[in-house]
């Protein structure tokens, strides 16, 4: 009896633990797909993004270039994605501080020689080609 009432716990447990959450994403994921309408920016089960043109029921027409679109379901939609807000200023932004850091790095790279002055070349000079040499 013992025995039973444990398989009883073990299986409560794993329904708790692992199909009812997945059951939750599936549904999740059903319903962004059932919602995505015209405008909407896609990404696709084959990795592709596009911006849907055009729906037919199931069918939708997505166009993932310049005069390029593609017919597919609604089941190859692998995600809705969120409106583009202005987020690009700020990424703009974050790339001039990038920029300045690899001209810092740049600076630090010029200290480094006074650094690497008293290690010995790998090659023999002997045997060295003259342009090689000649860049130390």
């Amino acid at each position: 009896m013992e025995f039973l009432i444990v398989m009883v716990l073990v299986l409560v447990v794993l329904y708790v633990v692992t199909i009812r959450p997945q059951r939750q994403r599936q549904q999740t994921q059903q319903t962004m797909i059932d919602k995505a309408g015209v405008g909407d920016d896609i990404l696709t089960n084959g990795g592709i993004y596009g911006t849907i043109v055009e729906t037919e029921g199931d069918d939708i027409v997505v166009d993932i270039a310049d005069g390029l679109t593609v017919h597919m379901t609604r089941r190859g939609i692998a995600a809705v994605l969120p409106p583009e807000e202005e987020e690009d200023a700020e990424d703009g932004d974050e790339v001039e501080d990038d920029e300045e850091d690899v001209v810092d790095a740049d600076i630090v790279d010029e200290d480094e020689d006074s650094v690497t002055a008293d290690v010995e070349p790998v090659t023999n000079e002997t045997n060295a080609d003259t342009a090689a040499v000649e860049r130390r």
